[in-house]
């Protein structure tokens, strides 16, 4: 169970907020900003260690399926990808599998979250025929050479 504290009840009182904190995750909100989260270390370490061996497993069944088995299983996470021609449904297979175990090694996740942002935009573009049209047909008029990136 999250609580949740103002940022100056944190600093008005932090034994209040850090006896909060033995009881479960606390969530810190500042004006503006973005919140912070205060857990103890032990569950971090312990959820950690349960991604990881659950990392581990799904990795491991992944390469106990080919290409067409693993976007078959992935069409009953995300149902948009029946929206993708068959090859997609494929090359998604391939690039989520390789996203998780890059982000699994890593432990970084986003780098799984990415992959699934950018295909489930594919999904969408596919799903509409106008924009996909549009997206997809040749530019007709010239713009010209593109100046090469300006470093900062």
């Amino acid at each position: 169970m999250t609580t949740e504290v103002q940022w100056s009840e944190l600093q008005r009182d932090p034994r209040s907020v850090a006896e909060r904190a033995e009881q479960g995750a606390v969530r810190v909100r500042r004006r503006g900003r973005t919140p912070l989260l205060l857990l103890q270390e032990e569950d971090v370490a312990v959820a950690t260690e349960g991604a990881a061996t659950a990392a581990r497993a799904m990795r491991s069944m992944l390469h106990h399926l080919d290409s067409a088995g693993i976007a078959e299983m992935l069409a009953e996470t995300f149902p948009w990808t029946d929206v993708l021609p068959e090859e997609d449904r494929h090359r998604f297979a391939t690039e989520f599998t390789r996203a998780f175990e890059t982000a699994a090694e890593l432990e970084r996740w986003n780098v799984l979250a990415r992959t699934i942002r950018e295909w489930r935009a594919t999904a969408a573009v596919h799903a509409d025929p106008e924009l996909h049209r549009a997206l997809s047909d040749p530019l007709e008029e010239e713009h010209g050479a593109v100046d090469p990136p300006k470093s900062v």
